[in-house]
């Protein structure tokens, strides 16, 4: 069997489109038509077990420093997004520019991470790098992490919104929900202030992607989160919503 890695680095992608590959919890790996790799959230060793004793459920698919990847996007500071031992071998190659929110500081300079290649955002920013467009979204992780960020990534005519670790609130997203957005993103496991099964299909009816794909479960048994609840839910509330279960390691074109 191909290697992921392999996968992802063969992959030709025609113009006007983008493939998405899930990596488990929140991460995810984009490759546009230009051949532009972006991660973003990537957990990808056992470091939360390593400092909050949160055991890994799901297999590791990729080693940090497998890929060479010309955007690193990191929604907030927590180790299941920023992986605190991944970062480094992951930015060693001296190309890959990192986009952390603004919690990313401090583990950055703990890494020694080079200032000229580390951007901080907060939620208004707008960035663009190698065709990409990086808009920095409401999120509301709780007040101990105040500079939680959501993500709207802009690939040619391809938009994909990645919620982040975020609670409900659907008076903050309405300059989202106007938007055309093709793939969201959201979190399902319902615990440490983030959306469960019912409040990410409250906040798809708003948004009205064209293809939802949840996440943010599984990885640890204390975070929560059943799929099979979601899917029931999306069928019986919005039976009309695309919506995709991704399991790990898999990809798709869009």
């Amino acid at each position: 069997m191909e290697k992921l890695s392999t996968t992802i680095q063969n992959m030709q992608v025609e113009a006007g489109h983008v493939a998405l590959f899930f990596l488990g919890q929140a991460g995810i790996i984009i490759k546009d038509s230009q051949g532009t790799l972006v991660a973003v959230d990537l957990y990808l060793t056992d470091c939360v077990g390593r400092f909050d004793g949160y055991k890994r459920l799901m297999p590791k698919l990729l080693d940090p420093e497998e890929l060479v990847f010309d955007i690193i996007i990191t929604t907030h500071a927590h180790y299941d997004h920023f992986d605190i031992d991944a970062m480094p071998a992951m930015m060693e190659n001296g190309k890959s520019i990192l986009f952390t929110a603004l919690d990313g500081k401090k583990e950055c300079n703990k890494l020694h991470i080079a200032p000229k290649r580390t951007v901080f955002m907060q939620v208004g920013d707008t960035f663009e790098i190698k065709g990409v467009k990086i808009d920095a979204v409401f999120c509301d992780h709780g007040s101990e992490t105040p500079y939680a960020v959501g993500l709207v990534l802009t690939f040619g005519e391809k938009t994909v919104y990645i919620a982040g670790d975020t609670a409900l609130h659907l008076d903050k997203v309405q300059d989202i929900a106007e938007r055309d957005i093709d793939i969201m993103f959201a979190p399902i496991n319902g615990a440490f202030g983030n959306l469960n099964e019912f409040e990410a299909i409250t906040l798809c009816k708003v948004i009205k992607p064209k293809l939802m794909v949840p996440c943010h479960y599984w990885c640890f048994a204390e975070h929560g989160g059943n799929p099979y609840i979601y899917m029931k839910n999306m069928q019986k509330y919005i039976p009309q919503q695309k919506y995709k279960m991704m399991s790990i390691g898999e990809w798709m074109l869009y």
